[in-house]
């Protein structure tokens, strides 16, 4: 390490976020421009380089966090992408996106505040891209194999960009018009900024791999000739089949499923719309679901001018600490956490009533009433014990005339009838089944990411992405020099 007294003399220091006043007024990222690469060598200079760095086994991708926080430190760009890129072709991505667990399992993180491993990471990041460090890699012979990517998410992605780089000629299938998958449709602009992922799909197209929008396999193409015509095939179609509020009142117009309405917001920031025919202007809003995508719900209905944004989570309110006994280091707590949508929330009063922020805890939906238009008016709930059983006298209602579900997915959607048309066996919680080898039970279909996880974050997105490429290389050629960080069973470090 750099500095051997950095974790003691220097304090963990985030990149800033734009003041909440100015943010909520446009759709650009949160954090200041500019103001990360000040502080960000002495923050790699608190990295311990510690004997085992646990934030290795907090992060499925493997990623050499030592390595490259000891290189930015001394401003060692080069050699930091290259050690950044040898784990992660995304970093950009999970720089902005990501959680950090890694964080979590930082060894700092035992007794202080951990190393801002998410800020060096994305640091890193946009610096290769700055300085020319980041150029494609096309192969320097094809091998002759075919590979049909279904799914350009995440894994989709990371799997096509592996199989183009060890030779094999690869096509991404997207259903919708543009690519990226969620992180396209469903991830709001204020969060990650579209040209990042633009760049890397050019990037991708430079070394050769085929996109194929607006294409869903088994409607517009049928699934088994896609089989037939590719030597391989990956599905990453991702987890998009959403959970449903089995309330009272559910069927009331205004009562919309999260992956409805955050699209369709992204589609005006593309230049498709004008407006969004579920914008929130004007409108009271309920977001029920206390996961991520409620927050980024919470964030884009503040940035369409709504009345009130309030945000149920079933779940009691976490303290600010870590439970060491129930939730002990290096594993990933639940604690109270601000995520920057919850900040301008908090700081703008848009839920007079919430518990802190704009949350309200420990709340369960009873049911929906509207008006004689069946259109939804009120949301009524009742306060919850650890058990999720109702407390008795807690009743209320809330104003509630946009209700947005955020309640997680349980599998790939079926409705295009994939699943069906390949005859792939399922599990019982709706994600498709596979082997050891990512195999499923249909020779040479593979399925990865969230379809075959279930609901995860980006960074075993990406993982799952390398692993299946790996695997489909060695079903293709015998062998593999591809790096494969996971297996299908593996599982973050809990509890």
């Amino acid at each position: 390490m750099a500095d051997p007294k950095g974790f003691m003399t220097t304090p963990r220091q985030d990149w800033p976020r734009r003041p909440v006043e100015e943010r909520v007024r446009d759709w650009d990222e949160v954090y200041v421009p500019g103001a990360l690469l000040p502080i960000i060598t002495e923050q790699a200079d608190r990295c311990m380089d510690c004997g085992i760095p646990f934030c290795h086994e907090a992060c499925p991708l493997g990623n050499l966090i030592p390595e490259w926080n000891d290189l930015v430190s001394r401003e060692d760009w080069r050699q930091a992408a290259d050690r950044l890129h040898a784990t992660n072709n995304f970093p950009e991505f999970t720089g902005r996106l990501c959680p950090a667990p890694c964080e979590a399992g930082c060894v700092l993180a035992i007794n202080q505040p951990a190393v801002t491993i998410k800020n060096v990471e994305v640091a890193v990041a946009e610096q290769a891209w700055e300085l020319g460090f980041t150029p494609p890699r096309p192969p320097d012979r094809l091998s002759g194999r075919t590979v049909a990517v279904i799914g350009s998410g995440p894994t989709g992605l990371a799997a096509a960009q592996q199989l183009t780089r060890a030779g094999h000629t690869v096509a991404v299938y997207e259903k919708d018009d543009r690519l990226g998958g969620l992180m396209r449709y469903g991830i709001p602009e204020f969060k990650m900024e579209k040209h990042h992922l633009e760049r890397r799909i050019e990037q991708m197209r430079a070394e050769g791999t085929k996109f194929r929008t607006s294409t869903a396999v088994g409607r517009d193409v049928g699934a088994a000739e896609l089989r037939t015509r590719y030597d391989a095939v990956v599905i990453a179609t991702g987890a998009t089949a959403w959970r449903e509020l089995d309330v009272p009142g559910r069927e009331l117009a205004g009562v919309q499923q999260a992956m409805e309405y955050l699209p369709l917001a992204n589609r005006v920031r593309e230049g498709d719309l004008a407006v969004s025919p579920m914008s929130a202007a004007g409108k009271h809003v309920v977001i029920v679901g206390g996961g991520d995508t409620g927050a980024d719900c919470l964030g884009t209905a503040v940035r369409e001018g709504a009345a009130s944004v309030t945000q149920l989570d079933i779940y009691a309110q976490p303290g600010g600490e870590r439970d060491e006994d129930a939730e002990p280091w290096p594993t990933y707590p639940k604690i109270y956490r601000l995520s920057a949508a919850h900040e301008e929330a908090g700081e703008l009063r848009t839920a007079p009533a919430a518990d802190a922020d704009a949350r309200l805890f420990a709340a369960s939906t009873l049911r929906f009433t509207g008006d004689a238009d069946g259109r939804v008016r009120s949301l009524h709930l009742v306060e919850v014990d650890a058990a999720r059983r109702p407390v008795e006298g807690t009743q209320r209602t809330l104003p509630a005339e946009l209700v947005l579900l955020a309640l997680g997915f349980s599998g790939p959607d079926r409705r295009d009838g994939l699943v069906e048309q390949l005859g792939l066996e399922m599990e019982p919680r709706g994600t498709v089944a596979r082997d050891a080898g990512f195999a499923t039970n249909v020779p040479g279909v593979f399925a990865a990411g969230d379809a075959a996880r279930g609901q995860s974050l980006i960074v075993w997105a990406i993982a799952e992405g390398r692993a299946v490429a790996a695997a489909v290389d060695r079903h293709l050629t015998g062998s593999s020099q591809l790096p494969a960080p996971i297996g299908p069973y593996d599982r973050p470090m809990t509890v």
